[in-house]
Parts: C-alpha cells; structure tokens; sequence
C-alpha cells in the first residue's frame, strides 16, 4: 500500500474534498506577430509568459492556509502566477508530485523522504507546520499507560506518521512493535474497528480521531503533541523550479508568511475560508486547527538550522530509520540538498528579522 499522510479513506469524517484539480502547468503561451503587418515592419516578439507554478496540497490544517493566500490575493500581491490544486487524496497528491506533473507539493517529512528515494529530486523550501496533537494514539478505557499497550491489538496503517508516532511512544516506555499485536490497516478502517470495538487501540490523525474517540470511555494515551518535532510537514519544490525561477519560489515563501500575518490580524475571517473548504463550522475548524502547529519564519529557520533534537536534521535520521525498518525504503535517504532555508532567510532579512 502507498503510504498516505493525510485522509487516505473512502470517506472524510469532517472534512471532506470538494475541489478537484487538474495536475498539468499551464503552457507558456509567446506573443508574435503575424500577417501582413509583421513582414512589412520588423518586430521584436514580446517574452514568453511565465506559466504558473503548479502547487498541489490536500485536506489538512496546516494546509488549507494555501485556501487564504489565494483568496485574499496574496499570490497577486507577491507577483507570482500560481495554480492552486487541490487533492482529495493524498496519496494522488504525493504521486503527482512523483511523476513530475506539479512543481511543488505540501507534503510530511516522511512521505518527502520517500519520494527522494523513489527518485524524485524534491527540496523542501518551508517547513510550514508541526502536527501538535492532531495525530495521537487513542485507547479503550483500561489502558492507562504506555505500558498497558503489551500484548494488545494496535492498529494503524504501517509506513504513515500515526504509525511512527506510535513506535515514538512505545520507545519512550523501553517497548517495540514486537510488544504488541500490531494491525496495518487503512486509516479509516483502523478508526471504524476501533470505534466498534474490535481491537485495544489505534494512531490515526485528525479527523479521524474524532470517529475513534465515539467509542464509550476511549481517550487520548498520547499525542503528537508529546512528541515535539516527529511530524513536520513541508513545502518542497523541485531543484528544477529553484534553477529556472528562483525568484518566484522567493515569492511563493514570501505570500506564505503574507498569509499567516493576515491569519494573526484576523483569525475569525480567516477560519472562515479554511472552514468553509473544509466543510466545516468555523468553530469547529478553530478546535481542529489547534492541533497544528504553525511555524513563524523565526521558528522555520531554526528548524532547518537548530541543533535541538526536535530540529530537522535529528528528525531526518529519525524518520530514515523509521522508513528502514518498516521496509518502506531499502537504504536511508541522503541529506544533501534535501533542505534549502534560504528563502526564509531572505524573507526574515527583508522583513528586518
């Protein structure tokens, strides 16, 4: 099975797909003279015009900040043509990114990391958000502690972030996978069957949480939130994109932070946008989004840059390891050029941080 971040599922509990985009750029179309006027006087051809920049991006918090930038024009403001696409499955949307049809995607540290090692040149140029609590380990009522997790049935969908998150959490009590009877399921199905009672615990991610919390005295045994650092999630861009048109990846970072100032400024009309493609009440997207961390340009660049053991090079080697011994990836990825803080950096200094 493709391992799939976000809302791999049939269905979407709470918030569901509505716009499907098409993957392909947009051609650049040059002006030329033609007919009778263009042999009698010479003519310099005005330049091509720059196609868009195809950025794809699925239902998650921290990314449906892209549905803000777009509405309130923020693209427009930095000069720079974008083709917001969006993807009801993740999975597509990483696939896309694989085959070459989008020039940049929003995607996890572990889902980049697996495109790197499939081939795929990809550079994360944002670290956007950090999971903080909506990804957790949800437990019947008689589990207490990481420890009563031994011998029972656990389900997620092996080689998904839930799935590392809940190898984090039995590390941290001196376990492994082999301590307990783990499941690999598809996320929903590992929500429904939990929620139904047919086994003792599950990682899944929000919202899915919500479907497995419906079940009589279930609660929350630990979170992303403990685990600072182990879910990151990224833009990234292709080095061809950075070569051709480096200006214009300045840009797009640049209407990035734009928008998490207006987001700031004016939260209740900014969660109305996210809320309104997310299917949801604003209220309700407001209790959801707390889950996810957003990253201030500050907080990005230490991120790439930091030596704090939640930092994205310690992170990078967690994550490779992780993808190792599930067999997801044969040998660790490499971490040159994997990471390119600059274009925060240069946000920063603009912008006199």
């Amino acid at each position: 099975m493709t391992p799939a971040r976000r809302l791999p599922g049939l269905v979407l509990l709470l918030v569901a797909a509505i716009l499907a985009g098409a993957c392909k750029a947009e051609t650049p179309r040059p002006s030329t003279a033609s007919g009778e006027a263009a042999a009698a006087t010479p003519t310099t051809a005005a330049p091509p015009e720059a196609s868009a920049i195809t950025l794809g991006y699925s239902a998650w918090p921290g990314w449906f900040v892209w549905d803000v930038t777009e509405k309130k024009g923020f693209f427009d403001k930095e000069g720079v043509k974008v083709k917001l696409t969006y993807f009801s499955d993740y999975t597509t949307c990483l696939q896309a990114m694989t085959a070459g049809k989008l020039d940049a995607d929003s995607q996890t540290l572990n889902d980049t990391l697996l495109g790197v090692t499939s081939g795929s040149a990809q550079v994360s140029v944002l670290e956007n958000d950090n999971s903080f609590g909506n990804d957790a380990v949800i437990v019947k009522d008689s589990i207490k502690t990481i420890a009563d997790l031994k011998g029972k049935t656990v389900a997620a969908e092996q080689g998904v972030v839930d799935h590392f998150l809940l190898l984090q959490g039995l590390a941290s009590a001196g376990m492994k996978e082999t301590d307990i009877n783990f499941r690999n399921l598809p996320t929903d199905a590992a929500a429904a069957a939990f929620a139904n009672g047919q086994i003792d615990a599950v990682g899944v991610f929000a919202p899915f949480t919500v479907q497995a919390l419906k079940r009589p005295g279930s609660h929350v045994l630990f979170s992303s939130k403990d685990f600072p650092g182990t879910i990151s999630d990224h833009l990234v861009v292709t080095p061809q994109l950075i070569k051709d048109r480096k200006a214009d990846v300045q840009k797009l970072v640049n209407a990035w932070y734009d928008t998490l100032d207006f987001i700031k400024a004016n939260p209740a009309e900014a969660a109305a946008i996210m809320a309104e493609h997310a299917q949801l009440k604003p209220e309700e997207y407001t209790a959801l989004a707390e889950g996810t961390k957003l990253f201030s340009a500050a907080d990005a660049v230490k991120g790439y840059t930091g030596k704090d053991p939640t930092d994205l090079t310690a992170m990078f080697w967690q994550v490779n390891d992780f993808l190792v011994g599930t067999g997801l990836i044969k040998s660790r990825a490499s971490l040159e050029g994997l990471y390119d803080p600059s274009f925060t950096q240069e946000y920063l200094k603009a912008h006199g941080g």
